[in-house]
């Protein structure tokens, strides 16, 4: 088993058109020996005017999108991990799901936490998914999912590192705004920090969204960073760096809640 996982990120905005993002995700080169490839929340489809329906734009589990990811994954060999809205009991209300395809499989998270603050109303148009950890193995590597907004509940990360995951991967649309570049690259370390974890997090990119894409090692060092345009960061993750971390810091194994 290899002790590194070579990542991609491509922080790409979305269009409204979903043909148009499956178009630019088939025309992708991938570098060669990547591992993961992670795209932003919504990527198969942008959320648009805040508040407009996003029903029509679901899609079941094997539908286009996740054609298109299956193909990325299938000529390039990395798994890709991306976003969608996948189609639930309520038409109105699809879930905001991310879709892992890799060597044969598909595993699939469904955002636990919907964005109503700061105005915003996310579960009005989105169904929330089941209150349960996903971790995937990528590489060798155990692989925690979340979803922007979740970033902002710290028991989810720490569930999802009770659950193994020696990498938390999160997929954003983190809307821009006053101080919201400063709190995304704070709350990534501290989940990074508390749960001596990597963090990779790929967002959209401006002027709608925050961008700034990174990579934050165990001990919370950022050692990648994308500024505000569309961007593609690559990084290494050891393992050893995970395993160092949580050596010299017991934080982990003294929990007592």
């Amino acid at each position: 088993m290899s002790e590194v996982l070579r990542v991609g990120i491509w922080q790409h905005a979305a269009d409204l058109d979903p043909s148009a993002n499956r178009a630019s995700l088939a025309g992708l080169d991938v570098p060669a020996g990547t591992d993961l490839l992670v795209l932003p929340e919504a990527a198969a489809r942008d959320f648009g005017v805040p508040g407009s329906a996003l029903g029509p734009y679901a899609e079941p589990l094997d539908g286009p999108w996740v054609g298109a990811v299956r193909s990325v994954a299938d000529r390039s060999g990395a798994a890709v991990l991306a976003g969608m809205f996948e189609q639930s009991a309520d038409p109105a209300r699809p879930f905001n799901t991310l879709v892992l395809a890799g060597a044969g499989t598909l595993t699939s998270y469904r955002k636990i936490h919907l964005y109503d603050s700061f105005g915003q109303r996310e579960s009005d148009l989105v169904t929330p998914g089941p209150i349960t950890p996903v971790v995937a193995e990528v590489a060798g590597f155990q692989v925690g999912l979340m979803t922007c907004y979740d970033l902002r509940f710290p028991e989810l990360a720490r569930a999802l590192s009770a659950a193994g995951a020696e990498v938390l991967v999160l997929p954003a649309a983190w809307a821009s705004g006053p101080g919201k570049v400063d709190q995304w690259q704070a709350l990534l370390r501290a989940r990074a920090i508390e749960n001596l974890c990597w963090v990779v997090a790929a967002a959209q990119p401006g002027p709608r969204y925050c961008g700034h894409s990174m990579v934050i090692t165990p001990t919370g060092e950022i050692v990648a960073e994308a500024g505000a345009d569309e961007a593609w960061l690559s990084a290494e993750l050891d393992l050893g760096a995970v395993r160092i971390a949580r050596e010299r810091n017991s934080s982990l194994g003294n929990r007592r809640m």
